[in-house]
């Protein structure tokens, strides 16, 4: 049994992306509440977890897609995990950076890191986005 699949979270961990980059289409970016704290949570489309943005994300995005979220909207971003340091230690952190134009290249195929099967190969970039990531 594991633990992480006894009380699942509510937000994307870096783990749920095993070690690969993933990307995910922008759907809105709500104000929650987690904790004591109000933070910004960005949705994908079709899929059921979001991320909590930091300032590090949040500039990424915002640099390129503009300072409001209404015009982050339908736009690609890709996640991957990164080792970095929260509180002088070191933790395994989430990252978005803004697909290029090898982003939108064949890729070999290979199974998705994140639901069971192998993903089909890239046909166009948009058909790539709606592959099963249980998030």
């Amino acid at each position: 049994m594991k633990i992480s699949e006894e009380f699942p979270s509510k937000y994307l961990k870096s783990s749920d992306l095993k070690g690969h980059e993933v990307k995910v289409i922008m759907a809105n970016c709500e104000r929650e509440k987690i904790g004591n704290d109000d933070k910004l949570v960005l949705y994908f489309k079709g899929k059921e977890k979001g991320v909590v943005l930091n300032k590090t994300n949040a500039g990424v995005i915002s640099d390129f897609y503009g300072d409001d979220t209404a015009d982050w909207y339908e736009q690609p971003i890709i996640l991957f995990a990164v080792r970095t340091e929260f509180q002088g230690k070191p933790v395994d952190g989430l990252r978005v950076r803004i697909p290029t134009a090898r982003d939108n290249k064949p890729a070999p195929r290979r199974e998705d890191p994140i639901s069971s099967g192998p993903i089909a190969p890239r046909q166009a970039a948009v058909e790539n986005l709606d592959d099963e990531i249980p998030f």
